[in-house]
């Protein structure tokens, strides 16, 4: 599921504005009646023209207008009726309230245009974000994926935050990060990032790999000409690659910058920080040693929550960070991802009052139960506890061979990027 903010009231609130017209037109008809029958030094006609300036509150051009033909007309009926529509001070009013109506009509008309333009642009943001970032399936192998995705306004449906996950011959693979600025700019790195994950993912390469060849494309796409120098100078992405394979009990995790995944289990909240700080995507040259894996406990029951910092550093009215691991683990009886994720987004909306600092991505993520995995993958998990069967010999743990710098991360060289908090 994915999280944005809800747009399907607009032909609702218009129905419900269409229902305020008798508003104008109850007040055309009690001012006219209160002048007719007032005494003659006494002018209530002037009043008419809050008809037409309380229409263009709630109505459309054409709806202005037509009240604003009314009161005119109205006035005109009240100088008949009195024989005052000869003398100068009815002619003035009439004239005035002309001319208002007349410049609440365009005033109304720029708007409908502009907020027609506006539409226009938010289509084709949200359009293009969710081309960039496409929903991830609710089941990926022995995995159950849940997500939400929050825009910091409602002007502003699109940003750098990004997530993906791909199956491997091994188990699969989610990445999650958020790309330094928002905007245009800001979609193009994510989509730079995630098309060369979904492209090299599923080949099976060893996650210091993929993410050599992640921080190659990375570093060449942020050094294009195309990119001013100051753009150039500040831009990266903070990423974690997280590899969950359907045999074992463990998780890996190549963390570089992002804020650390969440792992739930047994009514415990950790936060799986990484074994070494490593600067994010974009800020240094290719490394031309391979990258540290971090391994954790994660078995069937477990839940893995992935997140951006716009949730963690989202305030309430005094100004305090949200708390997302203490919030978490007071949270009751959660029963999946979908749950957990719920949890989240609907506490994090009343922390905040629904009004985030930032962007906000989440993903939870969680293997599913051993009789599950029987009937549908196949796939087979062994105690915890379970040791080696008798007479058999301890096996040297077998590594795959780093893979030695080459192509374009081994032939260039750059300065390191200055490093600044993602906004």
């Amino acid at each position: 599921m994915r999280w944005k903010p809800h747009g399907g009231s607009g032909g609702r609130a218009r129905q419900q504005n269409r229902g305020l017209v008798w508003v104008p037109l109850a007040l055309i008809v009690v001012i006219t009646l209160a002048d007719i029958f007032s005494p003659a030094n006494i002018h209530l006609g002037p009043l008419l023209v809050v008809a037409p300036a309380l229409t263009a509150s709630f109505g459309g051009s054409r709806l202005t207008a037509l009240i604003g033909l009314l009161a005119v007309g109205a006035l005109l009926a009240i100088s008949e009726i009195r024989s005052s529509i000869t003398t100068s001070n009815h002619e003035t009013q009439l004239i005035a309230l002309v001319l208002v109506s007349g410049f609440t009509v365009v005033f109304t008309r720029v708007r409908e245009r502009h907020s027609a333009e506006l539409r226009q642009v938010r289509t084709v943001a949200e359009t293009a974000q969710q081309v960039v970032l496409q929903p991830l399936p609710e089941t990926m192998g022995p995995v159950r994926i849940a997500f939400t995705y929050q825009a910091a306004a409602d002007q502003a449906r699109i940003g750098g935050d990004l997530y993906a996950a791909v199956r491997t011959p091994e188990g699969t693979r989610l990445l999650i990060g958020d790309v330094r600025g928002k905007g245009l700019a800001a979609v193009d790195d994510a989509a730079l990032l995630l098309g060369a994950f979904r492209s090299a993912a599923h080949r099976g390469l060893s996650l210091p790999a993929l993410f050599a060849e992640l921080e190659a494309i990375v570093w060449w796409g942020l050094s294009q000409p195309a990119r001013d120098d100051e753009e150039a100078g500040e831009a990266f992405i903070t990423a974690a690659l997280v590899d969950v394979p359907d045999h074992g009990s463990e998780v890996h995790i190549l963390n570089r910058g992002h804020p650390p995944p969440l792992r739930l289990s047994r009514g415990r909240v950790t936060a799986l920080d990484p074994g070494e700080s490593a600067p994010p995507l974009g800020v240094c040259p290719p490394r031309t040693t391979p990258a540290r894996v971090d391994s954790h406990p994660f078995g069937p029951g477990d839940l893995l929550l992935l997140y951006t910092d716009g949730a963690t550093e989202a305030r309430d009215d005094s100004g305090a960070f949200y708390p997302l691991a203490d919030r978490v683990a007071a949270f009751p009886g959660l029963q999946g991802p979908r749950d957990l994720v719920e949890h989240v987004r609907e506490d994090l909306h009343a922390y905040t009052g629904g009004l985030l600092g930032d962007d906000a991505a989440l993903v939870a993520v969680a293997r599913r139960p051993r009789e599950e995995d029987a009937a549908g993958t196949g796939v087979r998990e062994l105690p915890a506890d379970a040791g080696p069967r008798a007479g058999a010999q301890p096996a040297e743990e077998e590594r795959e061979p780093e893979p030695e710098p080459k192509g374009w991360a081994a032939r260039h060289a750059a300065p390191t990027r200055g490093l600044r908090d993602p906004g």
